[in-house]
């Protein structure tokens, strides 16, 4: 069973409102990545919520597999969502596979090509790398999630995969990283550009 988890908690305090509910082509934004993570096909859904959560939970069109669950300590950052979302995932969950609420254009295949990297090989860490950036999704196997868990406050993830790179196996994508949505700027960018819609 491979589990997503989208973070999607944060204070969106460089945006000034809830980014989490921008409309963007129909939908909020979160949903898009929702939709995506859905079209990927993976196994359970859980979206971590915390600024705004009232709101965006209502806002949300989760599939049957989708669930929501709150991170009361969301303003101490996203590493705090993670370890939320970790402790939250079906116990039969082999993988977590980390999306981010603010990466609306992710494309679905995306999604599902760094999992099948994972089933194939068996890593303990798998991400997506864009044209050698290094980005998202990061499919965490479950030997990984204590030390996950045990990292410092605003740590999480990040400083296991540079304590361990031998841990790390790349899928490579010859494309741009993801936009994030994290300023006015970044969403007019987005709202106003090219009618794709890589979200899902």
């Amino acid at each position: 069973m491979i589990s997503g988890l989208i973070l999607a908690a944060g204070l969106s305090s460089r945006m000034g409102r809830a980014k989490q509910l921008l409309p963007l082509r129909g939908r909020i934004l979160v949903q898009h990545v929702v939709d995506a993570a859905s079209a990927a096909e993976l196994d359970e859904i859980v979206v971590v919520l915390g600024h705004s959560a009232p709101e965006v939970q209502g806002a949300l069109r989760l599939p049957p597999s989708g669930r929501v669950v709150v991170n009361p300590e969301f303003a101490s950052g996203q590493a705090s969502s993670l370890r939320v979302g970790l402790g939250s995932l079906d116990p039969r969950a082999r993988a977590a596979v980390v999306l981010l609420g603010d990466q609306p254009e992710l494309p679905p295949e995306v999604i599902r090509k760094t999992v099948e990297s994972y089933r194939r090989t068996g890593g303990l860490v798998v991400r997506a790398v864009y044209g050698g950036t290094p980005g998202h999704p990061v499919v965490l196997d479950r030997g990984v999630w204590d030390e996950v868990v045990r990292a410092g406050e605003d740590e999480g993830a990040r400083s296991v995969i540079a304590s361990h790179p031998e841990w790390v196996s790349a899928v490579r994508f010859e494309l741009s990283p993801p936009s994030e949505v994290n300023t006015p700027e970044d969403y007019r960018a987005l709202r106003d550009g090219a009618p794709g819609d890589g979200g899902g």
